[in-house]
């Protein structure tokens, strides 16, 4: 397996654990370890109504794990367009919540964060390996 494929899978994974940490602490009702102060702030995130899935109770996190599990899957795969769009579409979900964050709620999560940055990753690995292998 190239250690590019290796590296989005470990990503991947850490995205998932991040995911079912922030969903467990949703059905339990606990804060998050995180600062609530200031522009840090998890539990405004955490316990905004932007925190579900619209007209739902489902947590934000739970499709965090759906889509982290499935770019681990993904990955597995030879690497073709379905990599590209699946992380374009994590991309865009990314893009929307960060603007909710700071916008709409004025704070951010750091737990948040880390599985933003970690789709980022994804995303610029997945445009880079097309970009390079439509090069050749």
């Amino acid at each position: 397996m190239p250690r590019v494929q290796l590296a989005v899978i470990v990503a991947a994974v850490a995205g998932l654990l991040v995911s079912i940490y922030l969903t467990v602490l949703h059905y339990a009702g606990s804060p998050a370890a995180c600062p609530i102060g200031g522009l840090v702030n998890c539990e405004l995130v955490l316990t905004s109504p932007y925190a579900v899935v619209a007209a739902t109770t489902v947590p934000t996190s739970a499709a965090g794990i759906l889509w982290f599990a499935l770019t681990a899957l993904l990955w597995t795969r030879r690497f073709g367009w379905t990599q590209v769009a699946w992380s374009a579409i994590g991309m865009a979900v990314v893009l929307y919540l960060v603007f909710i964050e700071i916008v709409k709620l004025g704070a951010i999560c750091l737990w948040c964060t880390v599985a933003h940055v970690l789709v980022l990753l994804i995303f610029l690995v997945a445009v880079s390996t097309r970009s390079e292998r439509a090069a050749r």
